[in-house]
């Protein structure tokens, strides 16, 4: 008999091979997943008309001393009120043991003239009056709640009436002097 000699390579051997194919198929259905679970994932990100109202951008160059304006930021009306020194003073000169939900002046606003706020009441969710030059704006001249007569003062701090908390300041920043982004 004679003998015959062979070298084996590297993918010959039956241990190295088993652990070729099986890399191989982890590597090929760890990818089939991913690729199968992507459109799941992907659709749980807000939509483009969503991410559209996350942010609103306001110019505050054309609003008058004394003047607001209405903006809608993510399906809500955000009051925005240029306010004269009168109404600063008086919000500031306000004793925090006079409201109902104590909150400096200082507290909801960024620069004293401007004040943006959310204009839901907190009690029920209506829209106070107070907007308008020729609006009821109640007891202390800021906003009034006609649905169930809750009374805000300059600063939008609840003074009188059912609802339980000053109207809500969101979260803005100052772009420059005369830009605001909400959101």
């Amino acid at each position: 008999m004679t003998a015959t000699a062979t070298t084996a390579g590297p993918l010959d051997d039956g241990k190295s091979r088993r652990d070729f194919l099986l890399i191989a198929t982890s590597t090929v259905g760890a990818v089939g997943t991913a690729l199968a679970v992507w459109p799941l994932v992907d659709s749980m990100n807000p939509a483009a008309d969503v991410l559209a109202l996350a942010s609103t951008e306001v110019d505050l160059s054309a609003i008058q001393q004394g003047q607001s304006i209405t903006v809608v930021w993510r399906g809500k009306p955000v009051f925005v009120r240029h306010r004269t020194a009168a109404e600063i003073k008086a919000a500031e000169a306000t004793a925090l043991s006079e409201l109902i939900d104590p909150q400096p002046d200082k507290a909801r606003v960024k620069k004293p003239q401007w004040l943006v706020m959310v204009g839901v009441c907190t009690h029920l969710g209506c829209i106070p009056l107070g907007q308008k030059a020729n609006d009821l704006k109640g007891d202390y001249g800021g906003w009034f709640c006609p649905c169930h007569g809750s009374h805000y003062d300059t600063a939008g701090r609840i003074r009188k009436g059912p609802a339980p908390q000053n109207l809500a300041v969101p979260d803005y920043q100052f772009l420059s002097d005369t830009v605001i982004r909400i959101g």
